[in-house]
């Protein structure tokens, strides 16, 4: 029987026409695993109980057996048996979790081969005291951020406190008669988008902007979820805008460290879920917000963000997916626009991720963090995800041109403010 293939949607092949070495375009969550199940007293993991009750899962998960197949300057999925050998390997072991985060930059440097399904889980010795560090990863042509974090949760043990194992929904805006000024008014704003994106000059000459090096570090953070949400909400703000508001500082810090002057706003790009509508893996907006560097108070930044953020996420819902990136042929005309853009300084992107403990084979799970990738001549930028009552984040950054640690130290004392 030959097996079933059908092409890649526009948006998921996308991905693929952006995904090369320094620019990997996969979603990478890694974590610590304590002792238990495949994972024993003394950290020491026992792989062949991994792929056994892995194995029984991944039949369960369509997207983990598929091979994109190239099919002129297209791709087709072709069906595949994944082989565990290779997918759920050990790697050399680290220096706890400071060394867990280094091998996470290293590996946003290295591609999946496209004659396999796309993703791997590697096991880490040496990333906790006792136990174990896991990494997996995810091409995000299989995948959004939204539909990984649920993949995830799916190769994780059955749990009541785990939550849907599909991507969570957007809860879809109430259906109304668009008459012809509703139409144009979008295809206005549109075409606003696409002028931005082409010739957008809202970054000046930067440290944060230019030609990435082979360099990589990662930095792991993390806050109290429920401190977080008690501080910002009577601010009218969310986690999310707590998340950039501490990320402005660390921007702060970074720019500061280079001898750089302080913009009074600094533009990010933040993705933002949409309604799902169809097969595409990949449905996410984009929303610009400015981040206040100036001298203002933290509620105050949150303020301000948040006022961003209310009236962004509605327009980038409507809008939905960025124009340039609906099909290979605008991607690749915004691969190349990418390496000289100054519209956004940095990535700034949250998941929300599972909100009770989770195992693995048996094994509990202490802590996830997201590693976003690092795109364009972007040279930093910060993922969270929410997982069992903390927000857990990364700051990935070219460590040779910009000061991530200088930023991470700020973001992290800013949260622990806003946490308070």
């Amino acid at each position: 029987m030959r097996p079933v293939t059908h092409r890649l949607a526009p948006v998921d092949e996308v991905n693929l026409v952006l995904d090369r070495a320094g620019q990997v375009n996969v979603f990478l969550v890694a974590g610590l695993l304590e002792p238990g199940g495949f994972v024993g007293p003394d950290g020491t993991p026992d792989l062949a109980v991994l792929r056994s009750c892995l194995g029984e899962r991944i039949g369960t998960v369509p997207q983990l057996g598929k091979i994109a197949v190239a099919t002129g300057r297209r791709h087709r999925w072709v069906q595949a048996r994944p082989d565990l050998e290779h997918h759920v390997r050990l790697i050399e072991a680290v220096d706890g979790p400071a060394g867990l985060a280094r091998k996470c930059g290293e590996l946003m440097d290295v591609p999946l081969g496209l004659d396999r399904p796309l993703w791997e889980i590697l096991v880490v010795p040496g990333a906790a005291v006792r136990g174990t560090g896991i990494v997996l990863r995810i091409h995000h042509a299989l995948a959004d951020g939204a539909t990984a974090t649920a993949i995830v949760q799916q190769l994780f043990d059955p749990t009541e406190a785990r939550g849907p194992a599909s991507a969570p929904p957007v809860r879809a805006p109430e259906k109304v008669r668009r008459d012809a000024r509703q139409v144009l008014g979008r295809l206005r704003f549109g075409l606003r988008r696409m002028r931005m994106t082409l010739r957008g000059r809202e970054v000046g000459s930067t440290v944060l902007l230019g030609p990435r090096s082979r360099q990589r570090g990662v930095v792991f953070l993390d806050a109290g979820l429920a401190a977080l949400e008690r501080h910002v909400r009577p601010l009218g703000a969310t986690v999310n805008d707590a998340l950039l508001a501490a990320a402005a500082s660390g921007y702060r810090a970074a720019l500061s460290d280079a001898g750089e002057r302080l913009p009074a706003r600094l533009p990010v790009s933040v993705p933002v879920a949409l309604q799902r509508r169809g097969t595409p893996a990949n449905q996410v907006g984009i929303m610009l917000v400015r981040l206040p560097l100036g001298d203002v108070e933290p509620d105050e930044r949150v303020r301000l963000i948040a006022e961003q953020t209310r009236e962004e996420k509605v327009r980038a819902r409507e809008q939905g997916t960025l124009e340039f990136m609906r099909g290979p042929t605008g991607a690749r005309i915004m691969d190349r626009i990418g390496r000289r853009q100054h519209l956004v300084a940095g990535f700034v992107t949250n998941v929300p991720g599972p909100a009770g403990m989770l195992r693995l084979a048996g094994a509990p799970v202490g802590a996830l963090w997201p590693v976003t990738v690092l795109a364009a001549n972007v040279r930093l930028g910060v993922a969270a995800l929410s997982y069992a009552g903390r927000l857990r984040c990364s700051v990935h950054f070219d460590a040779e041109n910009v000061s991530g640690v200088a930023f991470a130290r700020a973001m992290d004392g800013e949260l622990a403010r806003l946490g308070t």
